[in-house]
């Protein structure tokens, strides 16, 4: 799988609280098609939210099958994550799907790849997209030196410099806080 363009995702867990956002920017080459697209689903009443990049049909299939091994697996997202990359990785048709995924809980934060990665990412930080690089090098500064933010307004902070500097993500941002 190649890289995925056309949006940054980003997910924080600080102080015991996760949040998750994703900017509404939709590409198709390299043109912008869309500038408001609702990257971020919320589940299970928002006790689990996550955020996609890559082709939206894609994504939007992915989210249905995690839907489904969540209820496979009695809403034990670890599992469901690792039982959907098993099958995105070995299912003929799921295999050619072009997107990535984080799913976070009050717990854990994962991000999930069509190769059969599902990685839970080093202190509590988790990017996808063109913009990840961005935001992640934006969300270590703010983790190490402004601790005194929320989870929420480190994850706004860090799409919008992503935003600034890469041209697949835009200023329309949806954010969601993980509820316990």
């Amino acid at each position: 799988m190649g890289k995925i363009k056309s949006t940054t995702v980003v997910a924080i867990k600080h102080n015991g609280k996760v949040a998750i956002g994703a900017d509404g920017q939709a590409t198709m080459g390299n043109t912008i098609a869309k500038s408001s697209v609702n990257k971020i689903r919320k589940l299970q009443g928002g006790k689990i939210v996550t955020g996609f990049a890559g082709s939206t049909a894609d994504a939007f299939t992915l989210l249905e099958k995690f839907e489904e091994k969540l209820g496979a697996y009695s809403n034990n997202m670890k599992r469901a994550a690792v039982e959907l990359a098993k099958e995105w990785r070995t299912d003929r048709m799921l295999s050619k799907l072009e997107a990535m995924m984080i799913v976070a809980d009050a717990e854990d934060i994962l991000i999930i790849s069509g190769t059969g990665d599902v990685l839970e990412p080093d202190l509590g930080i988790a990017t996808i997209g063109s913009g990840s690089m961005y935001a992640q090098s934006s969300a270590r500064a703010l983790k190490k030196f402004a601790p005194n933010l929320t989870a929420e307004e480190m994850v706004k902070e860090s799409l919008t410099i992503a935003a600034d500097i890469c041209i697949y993500t835009n200023h329309n941002l949806i954010i969601e806080k993980v509820t316990n």
